[in-house]
């Protein structure tokens, strides 16, 4: 047999012996990613599980202790006289909606635009911009008894009574550096291709930013105002400084007003457990508020996300 005969027959099985070390390098490789993926999901669902646990023992007590004072008199009627287990939340729920409405219509506005600058407009003045974000993280930790002090000396000391327009501005100041800063890291995902197409079109800056940035952000901007709603209508060593809480239905912007954080925390202090299950109750309402808040919100900004969509 010839040498190229030979050389032609030991090719192949060279060949051969290449293949099977590459597959078998592959398919170790391969088993090691999937043990590795494996361990790290396993991991990372071990850290969802332990953080659901406490967040569903709390609503599992919270209506396992609440859900039996709710009630049509519970809901409409104003409070009871101390511990007779009479009377309802009826003042709390509707002082509620009305503080921490008018709070979300000072802050929501401001929070958004002041993110909309931070995001379009803070490259022509860094500084400002600097100084602007730094002021924005300062007011975000600054502790809620301090902003209700705040307020305690500048409106109701001014106005010379507890009332709503009080309540209502210090959880605005709360509800702004939230708002401000998820609508800013909103505004930056919007990509740049599309503003340069806008404006490419003739389109000003300000159409751009209202017709292309926010209505593509809406979901985005939508959940930061859940999350500021969400913390402010916890909130109660403000409130206690500002609306100062009474048994009475709403009469009036200048007046003081209850609330359901200023109700839970009264109804807690008391020794009578009739007080306690209303308490209980009380916080069952709270939390089913800001579900129900959540929950319509973000179908309102899916909505208008899948609307604005379609148009472009």
């Amino acid at each position: 047999m010839s040498k190229d005969n030979k050389n032609q027959n030991q090719k192949p099985h060279k060949n051969e012996n290449y293949k099977s070390i590459i597959q078998e390098y592959i398919k170790k490789n391969s088993s090691k990613r999937t043990i590795i993926n494996n361990l790290v999901t396993i991991l990372l669902s071990s850290f969802v599980i332990i953080a659901i646990i406490p967040l569903s023992s709390i609503l599992i007590e919270v209506f396992k202790n609440g859900v039996g004072a709710l009630s049509f008199e519970f809901l409409f009627q104003p409070p009871g006289s101390m511990g007779s287990g009479d009377g309802g939340i009826g003042p709390s729920i509707q002082g509620t909606l009305i503080v921490v409405g008018l709070a979300s219509l000072i802050g929501a506005p401001v929070g958004v635009l002041t993110g909309v600058y931070l995001s379009e407009y803070s490259s022509s003045s860094r500084k400002f911009a600097y100084f602007l974000r730094l002021f924005n993280d300062v007011l975000t930790g600054i502790p809620s008894i301090v902003i209700g002090i705040t307020g305690y000396i500048a409106i109701v000391l001014t106005l010379g009574s507890f009332s709503i327009l009080a309540g209502a501005f210090v959880l605005s100041i709360i509800m702004i550096p939230i708002v401000a800063r998820v609508s800013e890291e909103t505004l930056k995902l919007v990509p740049n291709t599309l503003r340069e197409a806008a404006y490419g079109l003739g389109l000003p800056k300000w159409k751009v930013i209202w017709h292309i940035v926010i209505m593509g952000s809406k979901s985005g901007i939508s959940t930061g105002i859940v999350l500021a709603v969400s913390r402010i209508a916890g909130e109660t060593a403000p409130l206690i400084m500002t609306i100062l809480g009474t048994s009475l239905f709403f009469s009036g912007f200048n007046s003081p007003v209850d609330a359901l954080p200023l109700r839970i925390w009264r109804l807690a202090s008391q020794p009578y457990p009739s007080a306690h299950e209303q308490g209980w109750g009380a916080a069952l309402l709270l939390i089913l508020l800001v579900l129900s808040l959540s929950i319509a919100l973000r179908m309102f900004a899916q909505k208008r996300s899948m609307t604005f969509k379609s148009t472009t």
